[in-house]
């Protein structure tokens, strides 16, 4: 019996503890939970933050590397490098401006962009596939395509990238297409009778393994592959095409997918942009930038390997630079030389570059008047370098020809104010 009453007693304590434990641990659990989406969003943001800066460095070499003497052959495979590294360091900007807003990266973004060439792009991407695994490859983009367009460039190549890798995936031999052509939204789709819009169908075709009309049914769902053999076979997680689904339906379009007789089968993706029939292009010509007299530029950047990029393209367009890693250093550095111009990064050590602005403008003439050329990865600091003083902005990547083109601008500025 006093077993019994203590075993009793003892099963009776121990119960009342862990209730009050549990209240706690839940709670804890509930603040963790809270947190883990902050933590993963900042994770992610500063993993793309780095991973953006060696991006911006490929880009700029892979400009360089175009104006160089190459074929044919090679200078696609440059373009090729260049056009991947331009959407990797997109995509990392995306997470930065998620992680940023908190508003995920779901929202879609209002870019100006040239749809023939990111047409070019894909077929090319298309084509560097095909060609690394012994296959065909075919790219048609018709002559009617629209130029300037306003969408979100970046998640449309995100998505094409994501049919194309299938395409070439799922095949073995034969070979993969790729088609652009103009595309009218069918009646209750989009805006048939808006002017300002321009719609598009790329269409991804392959002789693969195919797919039955079961397979096809439950193919746009999330986490779901065609049937279990293909994912053991061929992998992934089936999460790629229900994302394609959503962004098609987003912008105004769809996706469908239909076999063909000789085996394979088309994916075909449409959207609906804005039309522009006007804005800025991707280069600026103007041939004046090439002549333009050496120049002595002190560029304010801490990071290595943007240094290694700003010093190669600035030596390649005849000019010379001077490095300094703090904005607290730039109004006595500039005090001390004879300088140019100021390529003023935005993201520094200690004060920030449109900190590191205003103190220049705050100098005694002359010195108050040298150019500045402010540099980001972000956008939407162009409107707060400008009003700090900034003559120019460029986002990163900075291209060879829009820096040669921004001193020049900035110069004038200088030469019209004295």
């Amino acid at each position: 019996m006093a077993a019994k009453t203590r075993a009793s007693r003892t099963t009776r304590t121990s119960r009342r503890p862990p209730r009050k434990r549990s209240g706690a641990v839940g709670a804890t659990r509930k603040r963790a939970a809270a947190a883990t989406p902050d933590v993963v969003q900042a994770a992610l943001a500063a993993f793309a933050h780095e991973v953006r800066t060696p991006l911006t460095g490929i880009l700029a070499i892979s400009d360089l590397l175009a104006t160089s003497d190459l074929g044919e052959r090679e200078r696609r495979w440059a373009d090729t490098i260049k056009a991947g590294a331009e959407h990797l360091a997109s995509l990392a900007t995306l997470f930065v401006d998620a992680a940023k807003t908190g508003k995920g990266a779901n929202a879609l973004r209002q870019d100006l962009f040239d749809l023939r060439a990111l047409a070019r792009s894909m077929g090319d991407s298309l084509a560097g596939r095909a060609a690394a695994k012994g296959l065909q490859a075919q790219v048609e983009i018709s002559g009617k395509l629209s130029g300037l367009v306003v969408g979100d460039p970046v998640r449309l190549r995100a998505a094409l990238e994501n049919l194309i890798d299938n395409a070439v995936k799922f095949t073995d031999e034969g070979g993969v297409a790729l088609a652009v052509v103009p595309w009218r939204p069918q009646k209750g789709r989009g805006k048939t009778k808006d002017k300002g819009r321009v719609g598009v169908a790329f269409a991804v075709s392959d002789s693969g393994i195919g797919l039955t009309m079961a397979e096809i049914k439950r193919l746009f769902r999330p986490f779901t592959q065609a049937n279990v053999t293909i994912a053991a076979r061929f992998g992934g997680a089936g999460l790629g095409l229900s994302s394609v689904k959503q962004l098609a339906r987003a912008m105004g379009g769809d996706i469908t997918v239909a076999p063909r007789r000789s085996g394979g089968a088309t994916f075909t993706l449409t959207v609906s942009l804005d039309a522009s029939g006007s804005g800025p292009s991707g280069g600026c010509e103007d041939p004046e930038a090439d002549a333009m007299a050496a120049l002595r530029v002190l560029s304010v950047e801490d990071n290595p390997f943007g240094r290694v990029v700003l010093n190669t393209i600035l030596t390649e367009l005849g000019h010379h630079a001077e490095f300094i890693g703090r904005g607290e250093d730039a109004v006595d550095r500039i005090a001390q030389g004879a300088f140019d111009a100021v390529l003023m990064d935005m993201v520094l050590p200690g004060i920030d570059g449109i900190e590191a602005i205003k103190r220049i403008r705050t100098m005694s003439p002359p010195l108050a008047q040298i150019p500045i050329i402010g540099v980001s990865g972000r956008g939407e600091d162009e409107a707060a370098s400008r009003e700090a003083g900034a003559d120019a902005f460029l986002i990163k990547p900075v291209s060879p020809r829009a820096l040669a083109t921004a001193l020049l601008e900035a110069r004038r500025r200088e030469e019209a104010a004295t």
